[in-house]
């Protein structure tokens, strides 16, 4: 299904330049100008960033908590009230159909994800609700900003704040709202979820306090950098958690918990845990910027003439030039050369994640073959 996103009025302050057409970005700004300059300051300085085509809902009801437990991979039972966490819904077989973040917060869990996928996991939610008190509903009339940036502590007055969040923890907002701090794209990353009507005001309210504004383009090179996927970017329709590092509690980078109850796709999500191991990993790949024609996302990556996995993400970085994340075969050596079309590509080794430790369940065999 296409959705289609009105684009933001940020759009149309001075210097903002649109992505190209086709972009899931293509309705907020892509940058101002200077792109490489926007992401050094989301690292040394303080960044805003328009991430206000984010699809945006809301669950309220005595039970949203304890139900989307049970039909998600995440353990949000008990979620206490200001803090958030990563989750998936996944299909039968335990492949990834949606990824968002979520936030406990007054009585109401807000829930944000890609636009395109937005209406699919609504969907997929309220008719999972059966005779729960859980009622899901869309929030269009909330739109979300991003703050970049080791000097975000500056803005805690225009935001009425007298502190910033700690991770994964969510503050209300006087006026409607909440700023949530993130573990990425970058050590310092705060999602700001503000009344729509509210979002020029906001913009303007921060950037006079020296937020500088940043496009996309600088957000999803610090994310690639950070070997953080996006869903539909940097996944496909087989990608189960495993492969892309989305294992993990609430209050810990990853979207899935080890130790909960029954939930779709749990079965193969608890095999390959406790006996195999996934079939691909998530990499970041550097690339060689001087080849004749630039690689897409989607081309596949090759060793030896031989397709080993497929190109995600690709962007320019400032400081570490074109980089992208790819789905490569696991037992791919991170020393292989690559190439991605005539671009020579390398593995960054500090992106491997190590899955060698021994399984709980294969430990279990072989202490039952020991006696």
């Amino acid at each position: 299904m296409s959705v289609v996103v009105a684009p933001s009025p940020v759009l149309a302050v001075p210097g903002a330049v649109a992505a190209v057409p086709g972009s899931p970005d293509a309705s907020v700004p892509w940058h101002y100008g200077d792109p490489l300059g926007e992401q050094r300051t989301a690292i040394e300085g303080i960044a805003i960033v328009d991430r206000s085509h984010r699809f945006l809902a809301s669950i309220t009801g005595a039970e949203r908590l304890s139900w989307l437990h049970t039909v998600t991979s995440q353990h949000i039972a008990e979620l206490a009230d200001g803090r958030s966490a990563e989750n998936l819904d996944l299909d039968l077989n335990g492949r990834v159909l949606h990824h968002f973040v979520l936030t406990e917060l007054a009585s109401t869990v807000w829930l944000d994800t890609e636009a395109e996928r937005g209406p699919g996991l609504l969907d997929f939610l309220t008719k999972m609700v059966f005779w729960a008190d859980a009622r899901p509903r869309p929030e269009p009339d909330y739109a979300m900003l991003g703050l970049l940036g080791p000097l975000a502590h500056t803005l805690t007055a225009p935001l009425g704040l007298d502190r910033l969040p700690e991770t994964y923890e969510a503050l209300p907002l006087a006026g409607g709202g909440f700023l949530r701090r993130m573990p990425w794209p970058t050590a310092d990353s705060f999602d700001l979820v503000v009344p729509r009507e509210q979002l020029m005001s906001r913009w303007s309210e921060l950037t006079a306090a020296g937020a500088r504004p940043a496009g996309s383009w600088a957000y999803e090179a610090l994310r690639v950098a950070a070997a953080r996927p996006r869903i539909g970017l940097d996944t496909d329709e087989r990608t189960i958690p495993h492969e892309v590092n989305w294992i993990g509690g609430p209050d810990e980078y990853g979207a899935v918990h080890l130790d909960k109850g029954c939930y779709r796709g749990q079965e193969t999500v608890a095999r390959v845990h406790n006996l195999g191991k996934p079939p691909r990993r998530l990499v970041l790949l550097h690339l060689d910027g001087s080849a004749d024609e630039r690689p897409a996302p989607g081309d596949p990556v090759t060793a030896g003439g031989r397709t080993v996995g497929v190109l995600g993400t690709l962007v320019d970085h400032y400081e570490l030039g074109p980089i992208a994340l790819a789905l490569i075969k696991r037992n791919v050596p991170a020393d292989t050369q690559l190439t991605v079309g005539t671009a020579a590509a390398a593995i960054d080794p500090d992106s491997v994640v190590a899955d060698d430790s021994p399984q709980p369940g294969r430990q279990a065999i072989e202490r039952l073959r020991g006696r």
